[in-house]
């Protein structure tokens, strides 16, 4: 079996693309993970996924210890099989979830202690239980457990924060399970102060992982802040390992980070604003609920080759939305997703051909034009 590696075929400024090699296969970056939270993209198939072009999905131990339980999961084969997934996971530790839809949190050194969202059930999650959990999973990249503080803490309350996750990361190192081909990522944490994003990277580095993450961002601080916080902490990640900005974002948020050094993303905007009638196209934004497309023939996207675009005309999903017909959100989410992809896809292409900030700029002044309404 190959052992987990990262390998850079070109940069432009800042911006590189490569691969990263796993125990499941390989993905180029810089990569978009669609976000299978409970073991599935929310209405798409495993096979309708990888048609998107994804190469790798991301899960959720939070999510996945409360049900089916990542025990059930090992004892039906590992998250790739239950989910018919032949590609590369990468899964979330929970921490950010912890935060965000536990009840009752209580944080030690040892862990977090909190309530199930789902039925109010107690759990205690450590860092080395959160590390077994995404072994039983099999996951190809584990995410240290990390405490994720809420955007506007004050500075020293994310100093405490920042402690406990770098004392967690320690010991995530000391309870992963090395073998060929998978990783263990740690968390840079630090709220929006400089100073601590970098003291993070620092000891995370002193730590030693295969990657790194950027966490704590996309939760309120806006774009501008956080492409601040980026260009004070990607600088003083090690620039032969992959950079991973967590929960992030719009197609412009993941364009920028890009140009800012970072190599994977993940977010549930594709696949949540597909459930709502939101599609993403080359001329920006659109509402598919929107009257003016209810005898729109044309597809969402004329550039799109997938699904929705290529067998469905606007007319047909905004019928599909008023109706609260299911088939409108699974194809409006398979556009969005392709569209992310094709979006990646065409990054790396112009990072290769040392043309990013021509792209960029091309990009948005297309999405600035917007949509343009039936004839």
């Amino acid at each position: 079996m190959t052992d987990f590696t990262f390998q850079i075929s070109a940069r432009d400024g800042a911006a590189r693309t490569g691969q990263i090699m796993t125990a499941h296969g390989p993905a180029a970056t810089p990569a978009f993970m669609p976000v299978g939270t409970a073991a599935t993209v929310k209405g798409m198939t495993a096979p309708d996924v990888a048609a998107t072009g994804a190469q790798i999905v991301l899960g959720n131990t939070y999510h996945l210890m409360l049900r089916p339980s990542a025990e059930r999961i090992d004892r039906l084969g590992g998250l790739h099989k239950f989910m018919n997934w032949p590609g590369p996971i990468l899964t979330d530790s929970g921490g950010y979830q912890v935060m965000s839809l536990s009840k009752l949190r209580t944080l030690t050194e040892r862990g977090v202690m909190f309530q199930s969202h789902i039925d109010g059930a107690s759990y205690h999650l450590t860092p080395e239980r959160a590390v077994e959990i995404q072994h039983l999973l099999d996951s190809d990249i584990t995410m240290v457990l990390d405490e994720c503080p809420a955007y506007g803490g004050d500075k020293d309350a994310v100093a405490r924060s920042l402690d406990l996750t770098l004392a967690w990361a320690q010991r995530c190192k000391d309870a992963f399970v090395k073998r060929p081909g998978y990783a263990l990522f740690g968390i840079v944490q630090g709220g929006v102060f400089d100073d601590l994003r970098q003291r993070s990277a620092e000891s995370l580095i002193g730590i030693d992982f295969p990657g790194y993450a950027v966490g704590g961002l996309a939760v309120g601080e806006g774009q501008e802040i956080m492409f601040r916080v980026l260009e004070s902490s990607v600088p003083h990640l090690p620039a032969d390992r992959p950079r991973y900005l967590m929960g992030v974002g719009t197609p412009d948020d993941i364009l920028g980070a890009v140009t800012r050094g970072i190599d994977m993303f993940d977010c549930v905007m594709p696949t949540r604003s597909g459930r709502t009638g939101k599609g993403f196209t080359r001329r920006g934004e659109i509402n598919i609920r929107n009257a003016r497309h209810a005898e729109d023939p044309r597809p969402i996207d004329e550039n799109c080759a997938c699904l929705a675009c290529t067998g469905y005309s606007r007319a047909y999903l905004n019928h599909l939305f008023k109706a609260e017909e299911m088939l409108g959100a699974m194809l409006l989410t398979r556009h969005n997703v392709t569209y992310y992809q094709d979006h990646m896809r065409d990054i790396r292409a112009a990072i290769a051909a040392g043309r990013l900030a021509d792209f960029a700029a091309e990009t948005r002044a297309e999405w600035s034009k917007g949509d343009i309404p039936p004839i």
